[in-house]
Order: C-alpha cells, then sequence, then structure tokens
C-alpha cells in the first residue's frame, strides 16, 4: 500500500533544514521562562512566522504543553481549496522525522460535520501547520498522531462566523470522547506590514475578544480595526473548540513583533502566543 508522504515544504526557509542546526535553533527557541498553567490547557494560538522572528513566543506555549496528539488548524494563506481542508491519512516529514495523521479520527470528523471536507491543495505548500511540527517534535519526539486542517478566512459576516462556530463544536465534540489526549492549536500570526504603534494596538484588541473566549466579537474585532489577521478563522475555530473542550480561561503568554528582532518599525508582523484552559 503507498502512503503519502508530504515532504518539508518550509525547511531551509522559515527553519533550519540541517538537523543537528535545526535543533540548536529550537534549543535558544526554549530559552525562556514560562509559568505553567495551573490547569490543563486544551488549546492554544501559536504563531508560524520563520523561527528567528516568532520562534521563542511560539516556544511560550509549547513549554508549558504536556505530551499529546495534536489537531492543527492552520491558515490557507493560498486562497484555494475548502474552507476546511482536512489531510486525512500519511506521513508530514520533517527534519526531525515523520508525524502520522489519524486517518481514524479524520474519518469521524468529516463524518460529525460536512464541512470538513478532504482537500489535500491547500496542505501542499502552506507553512502554516509544518512550522508547528518541529517544536512537539523536540520537546516529544515523533510518537504522537496529528491531524492537519486548513482553514480559509472568508468575509466575516455572520454566516461564516457561524461555520467557524459549527465546526468548532464538531471538534470538541469528536474530541471529548477521545479516551487519548488531545490538543486543539491555532497557527496564525497577527498585524501584517503596518507600523509597530499600530500592530501592537490592533492585535491588542483583538486578543482582548480572544481571552473574553468570544468568537463572535473577536471576529467583529478583526473587520472593525480591518486587522490583518492571517488566521482569524483558525483562531475563531479554536475559540469554539476550546470552549466546547471545557476551557473556561484564556491567558495570553506572549506577545510581540518582529521589529524585536529586526528593529524595523515601520513595517512589522505580530505574534502572539495565547493558551486556552
Amino acid at each position: 500500500m503507498t502512503v503519502f508522504l508530504r515532504p518539508p515544504v518550509a525547511a531551509g526557509t522559515f527553519y533550519d533544514l540541517d538537523v543537528s542546526m535545526l535543533k540548536k535553533q529550537l534549543a535558544s527557541c526554549f530559552k525562556i521562562k514560562a509559568k505553567k498553567p495551573k490547569k490543563k490547557v486544551v488549546a492554544a494560538i501559536v504563531p508560524h512566522a520563520g523561527y528567528v522572528y516568532s520562534g521563542s513566543i511560539a516556544a511560550h506555549v509549547y513549554s508549558v504543553l504536556e505530551k499529546s496528539n495534536y489537531l492543527i488548524l492552520g491558515t490557507n494563506h493560498s486562497g484555494f481549496g475548502a474552507m476546511f481542508a482536512l489531510m486525512k491519512k500519511g506521513l508530514w516529514k520533517t527534519p526531525l522525522g515523520e508525524v502520522v495523521i489519524d486517518e481514524g479520527l479524520a474519518n469521524k470528523l468529516m463524518a460529525e460535520c460536512k464541512l470538513i471536507e478532504y482537500d489535500v491543495i491547500p496542505h501542499e505548500t502552506d507553512h502554516s501547520i509544518e512550522v508547528q511540527l518541529p517544536f512537539i517534535q523536540y520537546k516529544f519526539g515523533s510518537d504522537f498522531n496529528f491531524i492537519p486542517i486548513s482553514v480559509l478566512n472568508e468575509f466575516s459576516d455572520e454566516t461564516v462566523v457561524e461555520n467557524y462556530r459549527i465546526v468548532g463544536k464538531a471538534i470538541g465534540k469528536i474530541l471529548k470522547k477521545e479516551k487519548r489526549v488531545w490538543t486543539v492549536l491555532a497557527s496564525s500570526d497577527f498585524s501584517h506590514f503596518i507600523p509597530k504603534l499600530a500592530a501592537e494596538k490592533i492585535d491588542k484588541y483583538a486578543i482582548k475578544s480572544i481571552l473574553k473566549l468570544n468568537e463572535s466579537e473577536f471576529i467583529e474585532s478583526v473587520n472593525e480595526k480591518k486587522a490583518s489577521i492571517c488566521g482569524y478563522g483558525a483562531i475563531a475555530t479554536a475559540i469554539v473548540a476550546a470552549k466546547e473542550l471545557g476551557a473556561k480561561k484564556a491567558e495570553l503568554l506572549k506577545y510581540g513583533t518582529s521589529a524585536d528582532v529586526t528593529e524595523e518599525e515601520q513595517s512589522v508582523v505580530g505574534y502572539a502566543s495565547i493558551i486556552f484552559y
């Protein structure tokens, strides 16, 4: 039987291709101080830029996670494919090894929610899900299952918000039935290519709604501020899934911008690590 193997398309650009150099890069990302939450983390939001820019911010989430399996909601940057595109079988490869898609759970998700469709196209060249895997592999090894779902941002009216809500509830419902532990990750950066002060103001406004676990208010904040948050669909879906999984609180672990690294403040990208528990 032929097994589909997705190659590491972001290796060598977003993170190091060489194994030893990648491990050093990740070790550097984890040189942070992170306070462990008192409750179990059921979901999180993590950035997906190059590790040199957002790796240490992403590590704030991964440093507090316990070993589990992972459903990763990625950002569909290409605009092609289904709104909720699930790759349901095969292996994803990174320089640190291969990770198995949980085909059984993928089929359960599609049976539960017709909005989740089997569609490989958005996954072929997008980096947003892939760049999360080396963090998990570095900390826990490759012995975990995962589910990749690419989420397309559409016009943010109430109908679209309801679609995010339907899928989020379906994800939470299915994962609650699992005997194995699963964590939901939403892969998204925040404001893109605007001055630092503007990015910080817009992003913190949107993050307030996330911390209230209010997906409708979050989407309203994106519309109101015309926020260039590339994965707002993934974030909204994750908020709903987190609540379905029992989350009562959210916490911002770290916020920063690319200017923290480049010192270029006229055009930045914002990054945030947020956990739900």
